[in-house]
């Protein structure tokens, strides 16, 4: 039989076509709220790294919470939406996990391949079977926390938590205590409603109120840089402004405050980072079997003070970081 070249190339080019389609890596990301800046950096992130998956014939989509009044079954929302839209990765921050670890479990029982980001750690990742973690290990950022907080002169600290039961947000109030006790200072949690995250009234108030009736808390650190603005605003209203104001991770008003002087520091995770690495090392392990030796990738934690603030502002007006 004689073979027509034009024929040979057409179905030669198909079968490629079928291959490099077949391996295409469709994602879902699923991520914080519009309105919370943290996640902005991250979306950044992604969005950054699309057009590379893109280009090898895959898919982002960018599953966000509407908001945190309903956390825990929202996410476990999500992660099952992602799940029947037969996606081929999922990357998923495990933050509650006894509601998200029966839903991430039959992702991966289903033939998906997940990535634990921003929360849950390495240890999470192995047991559940994630291929890596990518993000912040929340309790050490936690320690250098408290660990600043007593080389600097405080004494006692607060840790404002506004999604009081996350894991992550727990483990960093955790961290914090515990420097603060090895140092042979003290540290407490102000555990406050999940409806107040975003609040800045309530938050303000409820710092203010909690000063006001220990005057002996002379540091505040809060779990987002949202909520550090809303302490700002309450420790200013309280009138004790020696109070020492950190956060962690960060936003323009914070960086601003740190560079004037009124905000001692912010631990950074850089979620940019996170966003970027986490959907590209997902996607680059579905197309190409790729994998990476380093298990967890951890993007922190780093400290942002005034020694290094002038550097970091450059990537602020990059809308990285």
């Amino acid at each position: 039989m004689k073979l027509n070249l034009k024929t040979v190339l057409a179905t030669t080019a198909l079968v490629m076509m079928t291959a490099t389609a077949s391996f295409a890596a469709d994602i879902a990301v699923i991520g914080g709220s519009n309105d919370d800046a943290f996640w902005n950096k991250i979306k950044k992130g992604l969005d950054d790294a699309t057009p590379a998956i893109v280009a090898n014939g895959g898919s982002v989509n960018y599953l966000r919470l509407q908001n945190y009044d309903n956390f825990a079954p929202d996410v476990v929302q999500l992660i099952r939406t992602a799940i029947s839209q037969d996606v081929d990765g999922i990357v998923i921050p495990n933050w509650v996990p006894e509601a998200e670890d029966p839903a991430i479990k039959d992702a991966i029982a289903a033939g998906i391949t997940v990535i634990l980001m921003n929360a849950g750690g390495a240890d999470k990742a192995k047991e559940l079977g994630a291929i890596n973690y990518i993000g912040n290990e929340e309790y050490p950022a936690g320690v250098a926390g408290g660990d600043y907080f007593a080389k600097h002169g405080q004494k006692h600290v607060l840790c404002v938590n506004t999604l009081p039961g996350s894991t992550n947000t727990e483990d960093r109030c955790r961290g914090v205590a515990d420097a603060m006790t090895a140092a042979g200072f003290k540290s407490e949690q102000l555990p406050l409603p999940t409806t107040s995250f975003g609040d800045p009234t309530a938050v303000a108030e409820a710092i203010k109120a909690t000063l006001l009736k220990d005057t002996t808390i002379d540091g505040v650190i809060t779990i987002s840089a949202g909520d550090a603005d809303s302490a700002a605003t309450g420790i200013q209203q309280s009138g004790l402004t020696t109070v020492a104001l950190a956060s962690f991770d960060m936003n323009e008003a914070g960086l601003a405050r740190i560079k004037a002087g009124t905000q001692s520091f912010a631990i950074d995770q850089q979620p940019y980072l996170q966003g970027f690495l986490a959907t590209s090392l997902l996607a680059s392990a579905i197309d190409f079997g790729t994998s990476l030796p380093t298990f967890p990738v951890l993007t922190g934690p780093g400290i942002v003070d005034a020694s290094n603030i002038d550097a970091t502002l450059v990537g602020v007006e990059k809308g990285a970081r």
